[in-house]
């Protein structure tokens, strides 16, 4: 992970992304979807970032790297930057996306398993006869 720099910036965004970790182009997708309030731009139409942005960009980072969707992530930002928000909120999408990875666990683990004692039935032979075909056949 990029040490911030000393000064607020300007960055340009090959620089905010090395600060936040982010590619410039989720960026610039980041930035058209919202989560990103547009930036101030120079006379030659150069984005401008400053530490706020960077700042954004890293949370952002931080809760696509937990698996959060854009849409919990925008909501999420939303209430990040209400001082008045009720901590609950907050507290109600991070259980609800808790459940939804142990639903995707589960379901992920089923597979495996199923996948598994099809393979230990396989004899792994010459012969034409698999039960991993079989068994995706149905």
């Amino acid at each position: 992970m990029s040490t911030t720099v000393a000064n607020n910036g300007p960055f340009n965004i090959g620089q905010a992304a090395a600060q936040s970790g982010v590619s410039a182009k989720m960026v610039r997708h980041y930035e058209a979807l919202g989560l990103l309030p547009a930036v101030h731009r120079t006379d030659a139409g150069y984005r401008q970032y400053g530490d706020r942005q960077i700042h954004t960009l890293r949370f952002i980072r931080r809760a696509r790297d937990l698996g959060f969707s854009m849409a919990e992530i925008a909501e999420l930002l939303k209430l990040w930057q209400n001082q008045d928000r009720a901590s609950a909120d907050v507290k109600r999408i991070a259980q609800a996306h808790v459940a939804d990875l142990a639903r995707r666990i589960a379901g992920m683990e089923a597979m495996r398993q199923t996948l598994a004692q099809l393979a230990d039935c396989c004899q792994g032979n010459e012969r034409p006869d698999c039960p991993i075909l079989s068994g995706l056949a149905g």
